[in-house]
């Protein structure tokens, strides 16, 4: 929400639109029922051409609706794979987890050596996707998962879990969950003994992981942004959030700030041809918009609808953003 307001704030400081941008919110609660539940009443009774989604299984529940009633689904947080194919009226302003786990996995074989890995994985879209993922990237890199704890999405309890991982010996522990769920995981493995690197995906990025104590030394993946950068873009968003909030950003609140600034670009455009701002003319002013300035430079969207972004590997360092230790190509 932070950066999506701030976003909007730009916006309508700059004035890029003949009227002001406002943000309307409905609370998915990470479910996908309640998801489509929100997204019907948004784009039913509020009649909105752009909806900002979170969440792989959200996201895949809404993509129908968005698809049906040609408004456009843009998300910022979820990570799956699968939703690169979702359709023409679904995008993703995030790297997926093929990116994500791919730079996380290179870095940690090739630059560090490790070769033996184990997964803990919430049972749902997200932890299938990245659990196929490391199946795929690992043996081309001469590394091997060594095994896979799937858990529920409500545990909070994982001494169990722990304990076998602990006897399985592995050199990096990837956790795949998010959420209060994400802070029990990393806390009960160090609790009950297990010394592996700990490793994950951009969830990590959130503040309370970054502050926790067991979880210092943890490797995460997100996409690349400069916070220090002086591009323009860039430079105005970190400095305006760390004015208003008296923290540093995440990729997160980055992602969506830009999913608001390509609207407002695309819709911009439109205001400027006399056409109107419906979900089927954003997407066919995407499409013709080779290049976004967005926060982290210029970017573009691949035909499928997805940013394609070098990855930033950082390790948690209790700065509260974490420290980049390598930038990975994305493939």
């Amino acid at each position: 929400m932070s950066g999506a307001e701030l976003a909007a704030r730009h916006v309508n400081e700059d004035g890029v639109l003949t009227g002001d941008l406002n943000i309307l919110y409905e609370d998915s609660q990470a479910l996908p029922q309640q998801g489509v539940v929100a997204m019907n009443k948004l784009v039913n009774v509020e009649g909105v051409p752009y909806v900002l989604s979170a969440f792989t299984g959200v996201s895949k529940a809404i993509s129908t609706l968005a698809r049906r009633s040609q408004t456009v689904a843009v998300n910022g947080g979820g990570v799956g794979p699968d939703l690169a194919e979702l359709g023409d009226y679904f995008w993703n302003v995030i790297p997926l987890a093929n990116n994500e786990v791919g730079a996380l996995a290179r870095y940690a074989v090739e630059d560090l050596g490790h070769k033996r890995f184990t997964l803990v994985y919430v049972d749902d879209p997200l932890g299938e996707s990245i659990l196929n993922e490391l199946e795929k990237t690992l043996p081309p890199l001469g590394a091997e998962l060594v095994e896979s704890h799937s858990i529920a999405a409500s545990a909070q309890q994982f001494s169990g879990v722990a304990a076998r991982v602990r006897s399985s010996n592995p050199d990096v522990v990837y956790v795949a969950s998010y959420g209060s769920q994400q802070l029990q995981i990393v806390k009960q493995l160090r609790d009950n003994g297990v010394k592996a690197r700990i490793a994950s995906y951009s969830a990590f990025s959130v503040p309370e992981l970054q502050a926790q104590a067991e979880a210092q030394g943890a490797l995460f993946t997100t996409q690349s942004i400069d916070w220090d950068s002086e591009d323009p873009v860039t430079k105005r968003f970190v400095d305006d959030y760390r004015a208003e909030h008296n923290k540093n950003p995440t990729s997160y609140i980055a992602n969506y700030y830009n999913a608001v600034r390509v609207f407002a670009l695309l819709a911009q455009a439109l205001e400027e041809q006399g056409k109107e701002i419906t979900g089927a003319n954003l997407l066919a002013q995407r499409k013709a918009t080779d290049t976004f300035e967005l926060v982290g430079g210029e970017v573009s969207f691949q035909e499928n609808g997805t940013l394609l972004a070098p990855i930033q590997v950082l390790k948690v360092d209790g700065s509260g953003s974490g420290k980049v230790v390598s930038v990975k190509a994305a493939d």
